[in-house]
């Protein structure tokens, strides 16, 4: 199998680490694995792609390249530069921090998968939720390290993989807990913080001038049953099935009657 793994938190990240390690046993020892990841961190760039410029690409070691953009153009790269062919499945992450719930819509490590499926291949984004249970852990990735690959396994063998127009593609996320004490797997809905927003916070440079950093809300708050925040603090690993297709397919009859 030829893999493409990309990320959002950059080149660098011990994430990419660990999805290098799930995505070498996946392959298995006749497959390939290509990494090309972004130069730096690209967190919160969502399904950005740099229409607007060009992007550097450097090879920094066999099969492995850092380019100066965002998760979606990595994967763009990768297909149309860096590859000779076209990879089996494209794999990002694993993300240091959820993106479950709203953080889905900002988040550059779907934003690589969408991309991913937009151009007919199959993808999956893996976050690593960080909480309490695992941030003080000599690896708090160790969820995602001790179980992914056999999580990605489980997908690409039962999963379903169609060829619609906007195809399916899979956010996955380990829960906020060492590997021993993951409960299962769940298949969730995105969830809903209601609480929970992103703002700005204004803070003054010595120079005087007025910067604001955006500030995000809490990350422990349950989303509600059968969605993917709650399935990760309850102990369990979500696994959401996506689509690009923003359409309400449910409202469509409705607005018919009231506006055409």
């Amino acid at each position: 199998m030829r893999i493409l793994i990309t990320n959002d938190d950059g080149i660098n990240a011990p994430g990419l680490v660990v999805l290098q390690a799930i995505a070498n046993e996946i392959a298995g020892p006749n497959g390939e694995v290509w990494t090309v990841a972004p130069a730096f961190e690209q967190s919160g760039v969502g399904h950005c792609i740099s229409y607007t410029r060009p992007m550097m690409i450097a090879k920094l070691g066999e099969r492995r390249f850092a380019a100066e953009g965002s998760p979606a153009d990595c994967v763009l790269a990768g297909l149309y530069d860096v590859m000779p062919e076209r990879p089996d499945l494209v794999l990002s992450g694993v993300n240091r921090g959820n993106n479950a719930a709203e953080n889905a819509l900002y988040s550059g490590t779907i934003g690589a998968a969408i991309e991913a499926a937009l151009q007919g291949l199959p993808a999956i984004a893996l976050s690593q939720y960080f909480g309490p249970n695992n941030t003080a852990l000599a690896d708090p990735f160790d969820a995602a390290a001790s179980t992914g690959a056999q999580l990605v396994r489980n997908l690409l063998d039962n999963a379903i993989w169609d060829t619609q127009d906007y195809r399916l593609f899979y956010n996955v996320n380990f829960p906020p807990v060492a590997a021993k004490d993951v409960r299962g797997q769940r298949v969730v809905a995105q969830g809903y913080r209601a609480e929970t927003f992103f703002g700005v916070e204004p803070h003054q440079s010595p120079s005087g001038r007025k910067f604001l950093w955006i500030k995000g809300g809490p990350q422990h708050l349950p989303t509600g049953p059968g969605t993917d925040v709650t399935a990760c603090l309850d102990g369990y690993t979500s696994i959401t099935p996506m689509r690009c297709d923003l359409s309400d397919h449910t409202m469509i009859d409705t607005l018919k009657g009231r506006l055409e």
